[in-house]
C-alpha cells in the first residue's frame, strides 16, 4: 500500500508580517521583496491591494510588478493606523493568477511622537484650613496619544511649584493631591496655586503642566475683636429710636460667613433698657441706639460695658482667647423741652351762679428744663362758651361770667377748656392742658304749678277731682319729688279740699263738700327736694262746674274757656280719644285724595295717547307751589261744548278754600276757534281776582344749580333764526314728537 506524502509549502510565498518605524523619513523605503516559485518564461506579475494602495489611504504603498518589491512612499503615523493589511498577487503575463494571494501585513512601530495632555488647563479643589495631613483635596489627570503598551505613554505626576511652605504632595501614579503637613490656615493663605507636570516615559520623557488652584475653606478659628478699648458717642434728650453710633471690630474669618459675623451685649451701665445694640449685617459693627428717650436733667451721662462674640461658637481646635470687651460712653446733650401738665386733664367742680371774678383753680405747668432759666406764659387755647378768664403769669383761671345751667356748651354737666403753656426758648415750645369743670346744680328755682288753673266737678266722688302736676328748672337731685300742699295760712280750705300725692311730680286735687258754681282761688305750697329744699305760694284757679250724673261738667263752655292747659281726668280721656279719631281720620282722606289724584292724572295720560291732535301732553304737573296740585282741567280745552256758560263755573284748585268765587267768572268759548280769547280772559280773571294770590304768575319752585350737561331752554329762542339748531334729535323721541321732526328737522 502506497501512503500519500504530505504537500510541500511553499516559503517563499509566505510573508511573515514586516514593521516599520513611524516617521520614517527615507522615502522610497524597501520594505520587503515577494517571490513566486511558479516562474514562468517571460516572467511573473506582481501586484498588490488594500489600505494604502488602492484603498484610503491611497498611495503610502507601492510594489515592482516585475522583481515584487514593496516600498514605503510616505511617512506613517501610528496614532493614526497602527497596521495596514495587504493582499499580495501573482500572475503570468496572461493574466492567469499563479498562485493563491496571500497576505501582506505591515505593522506600525511606535515612537514617542506625543506629549501627555491634561484633560484641562486648571484643576479646583477645596479643603478646610486646619486639615489634617494626608486629607485628600482632589486627583490631576493626563492623557497620552502613544501606544498604551510601551513607555511612550507611561505617565508620571509631579508638583513643579506650590510656594515655599510645600503643604501639598501628589501621587506620582495616581495624580491625587492631598496635604502634606498641618498648619493650613485661611487667614494666612487662602488660596494655594500649584504647578503639576505629567511625564511620559515613566517620568523621563515628554512632558506636559497644568494649574491646580486649592481653595481654603473658613471656619470659626479666630474671634472677633474690638479695635480699641473705649468709645465715645453723644445724643440729644428726648430722642428714641435712633442711632447713637458705631462700636467697630475686627475678625480674620471670611467676610460674611457665619463665623465672621459678631453679635453685641451691652453687659452693664444700662439698667433701664434705655440703649440697645444691634450688628450692621455689611459691616459687622455694633449700632448703639436709643429704644427710650433719655433726660438730661436726670441723668447726663452713660458709661456701659459691651462684649462681642460670633453668632458661630468657636471651633475646638482654635486657641483660647477671653471675650472681646469695650467701654461706650454716652453724653446725653440738653435741649429745649416743651412744658409739662403734671395734671391733665384738670378736674375741678364749681357751684352754678358763681358770681364773675371768681378764682376756680390754678393750672400751671412745669418746665423740664431744670438747668435752663426759662419762664412760662398761659394762655386759654379753648373756651367755647367765654365763660373763663386765665392770668398769663400765675395760671389762675377766674369766671368771666356767670355760670348756670342750662348749657349748650355743657356736655353731660362738664364744661371743657383747654389752656396752652409755652416757654420762652427759641423757638418756643408749647403744651395744651385740658381743664374739665363740672358745673354743680345749686337749687336756686322753686317747682312752678303746671296747670295753673282748672275745672272741675263740684260734687264730692266722681268728677270732684283734678290731677295737678309741677316742673323745676333746677337738675336732680334738687327737682322731684314734689310735694303739694294746701297753704297753711289758711286752714280752712281744708274743709272743702284735699291734696293726695299721685306720682313724684304729679298730685290730685279733691273736693271734700258739695260747691256751688263759680270760680275759686286756691293757695297751694309746693316744695321739691332739693337741699336746701325751695319752696313757694301760687295760686290755682278753679272753675267748679255744673256737674252731670257721670261726674261730667255740662257746661261745655264754661270748662273750655277756664281750663287752659289743666283738665280733669275723665276729659283727658275723652280729648285724648277724640285726637286719635282725627288723626285716624285726616290720613284716610289724605289717602282717599291721593287715589284720586293719581286716577285723574292716568286717566288724562291715557287719553292722550288715544289723541294724537295733543300739542300739550300731561308729563308731570307742577303747579303754582304747594296749592295749586291740578290749576287746569285740560277737558275744558279738549271738549268746550261740555261746558257752556250756564253752568256753573269751575271752582279754581289753586285758590285756599275759605276763597270765594272769583269776581269775573270765566267766560267759556263757543267753539274751539275761540280758546285764545278763552285763555285771555281766564288770565284777566284770575289777575282781578282779590281773594286769591296770583297763582298764575311766574313762581320760583327751587334752584336746580348751574353747569348742566343739558343745553339751557333759552338756547332755543336765543338766536333770530334756527340756522345754527340741530334738530334732528327729535326723530329719535318717538311718534309724539314726529310732527316737531317734520317741522324743524
Amino acid at each position: 500500500r502506497q501512503h500519500e506524502a504530505p504537500r510541500r509549502v511553499k516559503r517563499a510565498w509566505v510573508i511573515p508580517p514586516i514593521s516599520v518605524s513611524e516617521n520614517h523619513k527615507r522615502i522610497p523605503h524597501l520594505l520587503v521583496q515577494i517571490k513566486s516559485d511558479k516562474q514562468q518564461p517571460g516572467g511573473v506579475i506582481y501586484s498588490i491591494k488594500g489600505p494604502g494602495v488602492d484603498e484610503e489611504p491611497l498611495g503610502i504603498f507601492s510594489i515592482d510588478k516585475f522583481s515584487g518589491k514593496v516600498f514605503l512612499n510616505a511617512m506613517l503615523d501610528r496614532e493614526e493606523n497602527d497596521r495596514y493589511r495587504l493582499r499580495a498577487f501573482a500572475l503570468d503575463l496572461g493574466g492567469v493568477t499563479l498562485e493563491d494571494p496571500t497576505d501582506l501585513e505591515i505593522i506600525v512601530v511606535d515612537q514617542n511622537d506625543n506629549r501627555p495632555l491634561f484633560r484641562q488647563d486648571v484643576f479646583t479643589g477645596r479643603v478646610v484650613e486646619g486639615a489634617e495631613p494626608g486629607t485628600c483635596v482632589m486627583t490631576v489627570d493626563a492623557t497620552d496619544a502613544d501606544d498604551p503598551d510601551t513607555d511612550n505613554a507611561a505617565l508620571r505626576y509631579s508638583i513643579l511649584e506650590q510656594g515655599a511652605a510645600g503643604m501639598f504632595s501628589i501621587n506620582a501614579t495616581t495624580g491625587e493631591i492631598c496635604t502634606a503637613r498641618p498648619g493650613l490656615d485661611r487667614e494666612t493663605m487662602g488660596v494655594y496655586n500649584l504647578t503639576v507636570q505629567a511625564a511620559d516615559m515613566s517620568g523621563d520623557g515628554l512632558t506636559t503642566t497644568a494649574m491646580a488652584v486649592i481653595y481654603l475653606e473658613d471656619i470659626n478659628d479666630n474671634p472677633p475683636e474690638f479695635t480699641k478699648e473705649e468709645f465715645s458717642m453723644e445724643v440729644e434728650e428726648q430722642a428714641a429710636g435712633v442711632d447713637v453710633g458705631k462700636v467697630f471690630v475686627h475678625d480674620k474669618d471670611l467676610a460674611g460667613s457665619p463665623s465672621w459675623l459678631a453679635k453685641f451685649t451691652i453687659l452693664e451701665g444700662d439698667p433701664e433698657g434705655a440703649f440697645a445694640i444691634r450688628t450692621d449685617p455689611h459691616t459687622n459693627d455694633g449700632v448703639l441706639s436709643v429704644v427710650k428717650p433719655l433726660d438730661h436733667e436726670v441723668r447726663d451721662r452713660f458709661e456701659m460695658t459691651v462684649s462681642v462674640q460670633n453668632e458661630r461658637p468657636l471651633e475646638p481646635s482654635a486657641p483660647a482667647s477671653p471675650r472681646a470687651l469695650a467701654t461706650v460712653r454716652v453724653r446725653v446733650r440738653d435741649v429745649n423741652e416743651a412744658p409739662v401738665f403734671r395734671e391733665n386733664p384738670r378736674r375741678i367742680s364749681v357751684l352754678e351762679g358763681t358770681p364773675p371774678g371768681t378764682a376756680i383753680t390754678t393750672y400751671t405747668a412745669s418746665d423740664p428744663d431744670t438747668h435752663q432759666i426759662q419762664t412760662l406764659s398761659y394762655a386759654l387755647l379753648y373756651d367755647p362758651a367765654d365763660w373763663l378768664q386765665l392770668d398769663p403769669h400765675a395760671g389762675t383761671v377766674r369766671t368771666k361770667r356767670e355760670l348756670l345751667h342750662p348749657s349748650a356748651f355743657l356736655q353731660g354737666g362738664w364744661y371743657i377748656a383747654l389752656v396752652l403753656a409755652r416757654d420762652d426758648a427759641e423757638p418756643p415750645l408749647s403744651a395744651t392742658g385740658t381743664l374739665s369743670i363740672e358745673i354743680l346744680e345749686v337749687n336756686d328755682h322753686a317747682p312752678q304749678l303746671q296747670p295753673p288753673a282748672g275745672v272741675l266737678c263740684g260734687r264730692p266722688g266722681r268728677g270732684g277731682t283734678l290731677l295737678l302736676g309741677a316742673t323745676d328748672d333746677d337738675r336732680p337731685p334738687h327737682g322731684a319729688p314734689f310735694h303739694f300742699q294746701l297753704s297753711p295760712q289758711h286752714p280752712q280750705l281744708a274743709r272743702n279740699w284735699s291734696i293726695a300725692r299721685f306720682n313724684v311730680t304729679h298730685a290730685v286735687l279733691a273736693v271734700l263738700a258739695e260747691l256751688p258754681e263759680g270760680p275759686y282761688s286756691l293757695p297751694l305750697l309746693l316744695r321739691d327736694s332739693g337741699t336746701p329744699p325751695r319752696e313757694q305760694q301760687q295760686l290755682l284757679n278753679i272753675s267748679v262746674c255744673h256737674c252731670g250724673r257721670d261726674g261730667t261738667c255740662l257746661d261745655g263752655v264754661l270748662a273750655a274757656a277756664t281750663a287752659g292747659a289743666g283738665i280733669t281726668l275723665g276729659a283727658l280721656m275723652i280729648i285724648l280719644g277724640s285726637t286719635i279719631l282725627l288723626l285716624v281720620l285726616a290720613g284716610l282722606g289724605a289717602a282717599r285724595a291721593r287715589s284720586r289724584r293719581r286716577a285723574l292724572r292716568k286717566g288724562l295720560l291715557q287719553r292722550s295717547r288715544d289723541d294724537m291732535r295733543d300739542n300739550i301732553l300731561n308729563y308731570d304737573e307742577q303747579g303754582g307751589g304747594e296749592e295749586d296740585q291740578d290749576a287746569y282741567d285740560i277737558n275744558q280745552l279738549r271738549h268746550p261744548e261740555l261746558f257752556s256758560p250756564r253752568a256753573k263755573p269751575p271752582l279754581r284748585r289753586d285758590a285756599p278754600f275759605s276763597s270765594g268765587t272769583p269776581l269775573a267768572p270765566r267766560k267759556l268759548p263757543s267753539s274751539p276757534s275761540d280758546i285764545e280769547d278763552f285763555i285771555n280772559e281766564g288770565l284777566e280773571a284770575a289777575d282781578s281776582d282779590p281773594s286769591v294770590p296770583p297763582y298764575d304768575t311766574a313762581l320760583i319752585y327751587d334752584y336746580e344749580g348751574s353747569g348742566s350737561v343739558a343745553s339751557p331752554l333759552s338756547s332755543i329762542v336765543s338766536s333770530l333764526t334756527d340756522e345754527d339748531q340741530d334738530y334732528d334729535y327729535l326723530s329719535e323721541w318717538g311718534p309724539r314728537f314726529r310732527r316737531l321732526a317734520d317741522l324743524y328737522g
